[in-house]
């Protein structure tokens, strides 16, 4: 993973910060059919932006999983919100208690290597 980040202008409507990884972060998914690998744009507690030009319709379930410091993540999610040929915003739905843990240490190491 980069150790090059930035944080993403904070919406109103957003509940989480979110910290754009410009070099992305691999995250398998499946759900509405599909099974792939994609990169990881922007994160945060509450969800993620994946770079995915052939993105499945809003309000498809998915179920992700991804690696980070400490283990792999599994959680599942829902499509929020599709920019045609770019990608998928996604909203976690269920997130159990040790994926939680292991988010929130890496967005504080994350949040740490962002330059002031």
């Amino acid at each position: 993973m980069s150790t090059q980040v930035q944080t993403e202008s904070y919406s109103v409507t957003r509940r989480h910060r979110r910290i754009g990884l410009p070099q992305g972060m691999l995250v398998a998914w499946y759900g509405g059919g599909e099974q792939r690998v994609s990169r990881v744009k922007t994160l945060g507690m509450g969800g993620l932006f994946v770079a995915e030009p052939n993105a499945p319709s809003v309000g498809t379930n998915l179920r992700l999983s991804f690696e980070v410091p400490g283990g792999s993540v599994h959680v599942e999610a829902i499509v929020r919100n599709v920019t045609p040929g770019e990608g998928m915003g996604l909203e976690f739905t269920k997130l159990n208690t040790r994926d939680r843990v292991l988010m929130e240490i890496l967005l504080r190491r994350l949040l740490r290597q962002i330059p002031s």
